[in-house]
């Protein structure tokens, strides 16, 4: 527990190594739509925990600065933010679906555990329709694609401010 004479003291903010958008612009770009092609039919509350949930496991800072403010611009709660990480026990804070959606991301974000298993495939096809489902599927191999970027090249969080990159 910290008091108010404490020093609380930082580390120095750490530099990026490269600004790979700046350098391969093309593939920027093709990111930029890619993410866009993706979000197409997603609920845009679910779209951001799935990018959140990915952006943890990845431990993108960048990414989870980013989306989290996006999140809370677009009325999401703070509770369900901070309840993310512990999704399994705090299941009542989210809907069957987004459940669903929270589980195959994880699955397919964390493959080194192995192929995605069916049964979370099926619980995710219990829930969305085959087009929403190839887009939820899309939404996070981009994010995914997003935190390996952010993660390499060490973005800085901190920044970014809601809808500062659409």
């Amino acid at each position: 527990m910290s008091t108010a004479e404490e020093t609380v003291e930082y580390a120095a903010e750490q530099t990026p190594r490269l600004n790979w958008a700046k350098h391969a612009p093309e593939v920027y770009k093709a990111m930029i739509r890619l993410d866009t092609a993706a979000k197409q039919g997603i609920d845009p509350t679910l779209y951001e925990l799935v990018k959140i949930r990915a952006s943890q496991l990845n431990h993108c800072a960048f990414c989870l600065d980013m989306h989290t403010k996006d999140a809370l611009a677009a009325g999401e709660s703070v509770e369900r933010i901070v309840q993310l990480s512990a999704w399994e026990e705090s299941r009542h804070f989210y809907t069957a679906k987004e459940l669903a959606a929270l589980e195959l991301t994880e699955a397919v974000t964390v493959l080194t555990d192995g192929f995605v298993p069916d049964e979370v495939y099926d619980r995710a096809a219990a829930h969305f329709e085959e087009a929403e489902l190839a887009g939820l599927i899309a939404a996070i191999t981009v994010i995914n694609a997003w935190n390996r970027f952010g993660v390499t090249t060490r973005m800085t969080p901190g920044h970014y401010r809601p809808g500062q990159y659409k």
